[in-house]
């Protein structure tokens, strides 16, 4: 399948996997417009890190908002406009507040979600990036963000977890899986390329990029 003008590619992954870096590349090298969550844009997300019991619901739906407002435009892609890269995917909210709501909070939510969704399209193509949680964990003391130190590896092996469970019944578009810990598509031009011509054609269904293949 061929990546058209106008398609829509989505990035996803665990926190410090580098969504963000490979979105930037691939913006850059398909001269797509790029669109990036803000975490720091949302006032809750410190405070749910130090209490997230009494904070995940106000996090959850500034979240929601934020990305809805981000994606709702692409509806309106069409094969005469650039194409779109993001560093994630619409649904990763629902994913995450199925794991921080209690019931109560996770039915206000949902209701919430399920009439916001009608307005997202499917990405054209979804890459999800995997590494392990020392990794990730090591790439976010690099960053060293304030409200990012009181992520727990416990936390992120609870979340890559879930992605992992999430992306085991994606069906909704193709999928490219990658194992960060096996590639540098930001220094090894080689590796780059054989990603992006991937990229640009891709298969249906599910695929695993192995570089050393």
């Amino acid at each position: 399948m061929s990546l058209k003008p106008g398609s829509y590619i989505a990035i996803e992954g665990s926190i410090g996997v580098g969504k963000s870096s490979l979105a930037k590349l691939l913006a850059k090298e398909l001269e797509a417009d790029l669109i990036l969550e803000d975490p720091a844009s949302n006032p809750f997300l410190a405070d749910f890190y130090r209490d997230p019991a009494r904070w995940a619901l106000q996090t959850q739906l500034t979240y929601l908002l934020q990305r809805h407002r981000q994606l709702a435009g692409l509806l309106q892609l069409d094969m005469f406009r650039k194409r779109t890269v993001s560093d994630y995917l619409f649904d990763k909210d629902r994913m995450f507040a199925s794991m921080n709501l209690q019931e109560r909070d996770l039915h206000l939510y949902l209701t919430l979600a399920n009439a916001l969704a009608t307005d997202i399209p499917e990405p054209d193509l979804v890459v999800y990036l995997q590494a392990p949680t020392e990794r990730q964990m090591t790439n976010l003391r690099i960053r060293d963000i304030p409200y990012e130190r009181q992520i727990t590896i416990e936390y992120l092996q609870t979340v890559t977890e879930a992605y992992n469970n999430f992306f085991i019944h994606w069906t909704r578009s193709p999928l490219l899986i990658i194992n960060t810990s096996r590639i540098d598509f930001v220094n090894n031009s080689e590796q780059r390329k054989r990603l992006m011509d991937l990229i640009l054609d891709f298969p249906p269904g599910t695929t695993y990029f192995n570089p050393e293949a």
